[in-house]
């Protein structure tokens, strides 16, 4: 595998050359610093123009281009990373060799159109196309309960810090998308070619000087920008008196979010030490959470805690019965105190590594999370792959006990049934 990356000048092209793939895939990926009013326009925007561009003006005739290249896929994705929103535009095809030459520059002149050549008329965006977006994004809004679980995920980090991003809801809100018409989503969108930072991946096995030549050709921005924010939130102390908050729903099972502090730590503890803590206590079979909580004390559905690295939080979720929520809270305290104590052995540590490489190799063997990997490094300064396996496998007892003294819970959220 080669990593090639080029300065483009307004973005940056990064070349990962590999044959692991019979496909190729493309990323094109926008980031500003997020603003809580614009997350509605940005997701509806992101959707619009992969339905309609001025030479496919429906969605019918961009899936009929889709096919005509071999059965191409376009998706797009709108992600918070930290103190930035990324939007995201993936192009997947079939590499020439499985199909005919030419294939891979049409499939890009393709995605190019649809980013770059919308479906524009006096400044303003079609309408009708518009329309649809809009009653997908309504029904999308006002079912949001209807996935318990990521619902009280959302009310657990409004309510732990109203005012920070990590309270902003991924989705939008139904009073913004309201105020969205074909004017100021056209303003929106040329504002976002004109400021955002742009980076375009291209993963498969490719030229590289020919990949070079066609996105310089089709992707033509003359816009220099510079990072404004940093990337993390603002670390914030963790509460005096924690805070428990209950909801009712009509719900059969109760729904869990806890959200826990993570302070000072080290660059080397967030990349390592904080994960196989994570690991250790929440993630997987042999972890502390499912062969206590869940097996031993058949107390919980599910129970899992993931590390939230770039808004310095762990989170714990779970499905469980609301009669036993102090139980279960009692014993994920219990479970957090022994990893502050060291209550947790040598072999939990190895079988914690042993997860971790297995989770490199398979992200070594998906081009989207290849990306997002080469990604990080670039914005976050994160380790190459074989130096993370390294580092991983020489992290030490003492270091995860280190992080453990460093993790405490903040807030938590049940969303209760009836």
């Amino acid at each position: 595998m080669e990593y090639i990356k080029k300065d483009l000048g307004s973005y940056n092209l990064h070349i990962i050359k590999t044959d692991k793939f019979k496909s190729v895939v493309v990323q094109v990926s926008f980031r500003s610093p997020i603003v809580k009013e614009e997350i509605t326009m940005r997701n509806v925007l992101s959707d619009l123009l992969l339905i309609s561009s001025k030479k496919y003006k429906t969605k019918r005739e961009i899936a009929l281009k889709s096919q005509e290249l071999y059965a191409s896929s376009v998706m797009d994705e709108d992600i918070r990373f930290g103190n930035y929103i990324n939007t995201n535009f993936y192009l997947n095809c079939l590499n020439d060799k499985y199909t005919e030459e030419g294939n891979l520059e049409e499939a890009i002149t393709f995605l190019s159109e649809l980013i770059f050549s919308p479906n524009v008329e006096n400044n303003q965006f079609d309408k009708a196309s518009l329309e649809i977006v809009k009653r997908q994004a309504t029904v999308a809004l006002e079912s949001i309960k209807e996935d318990p679980a990521n619902y009280s995920l959302i009310r657990m980090l409004e309510t732990m810090d109203p005012s920070s991003p990590l309270s902003y809801r991924p989705m939008g809100y139904l009073e913004d998308l309201e105020k969205i018409d074909e004017s100021n989503l056209y303003v929106y969108y040329k504002n976002m070619l004109k400021t955002n930072l742009m980076d375009i991946f291209v993963i498969g096995d490719v030229d590289a000087s020919k990949i070079e030549e066609i996105i310089t050709e089709k992707f033509q921005s003359n816009t220099y920008k510079k990072t404004r924010k940093p990337y993390y939130l603002d670390e914030v102390k963790v509460r005096s008196k924690r805070q428990i908050i209950k909801e009712k729903e009509n719900l059969t099972q109760a729904k869990l979010s806890i959200g826990c502090r993570i302070n000072d730590l080290t660059e080397e503890e967030r990349a390592y030490a904080l994960t196989l803590y994570s690991i250790i206590l929440g993630s997987g079979g042999d972890s502390k959470f499912f062969k206590n909580i869940r097996e031993k004390h058949s107390l919980a559905y599910y129970i899992y805690s993931t590390p939230n690295k770039l808004d310095h939080l762990l989170i714990i979720r779970a499905g469980i019965t609301k009669e036993n929520l102090k139980k279960v809270v009692k014993l994920i305290d219990n479970e957090m105190q022994d990893m502050k104590k060291g209550n947790f052995t040598e072999e939990d540590i190895s079988k914690a590594k042993e997860l971790f490489q297995t989770s490199l190799d398979e992200l070594e063997e998906s081009p989207s999370r290849l990306i997002n990997a080469y990604y990080m490094m670039e914005l976050l300064g994160i380790d190459p792959i074989e130096v993370r396996r390294k580092k991983m496998d020489a992290v030490s007892k003492e270091e995860i006990i280190s992080v453990a003294k460093k993790i405490k819970i903040d807030t938590i959220y049940c969303l209760e049934g009836e």
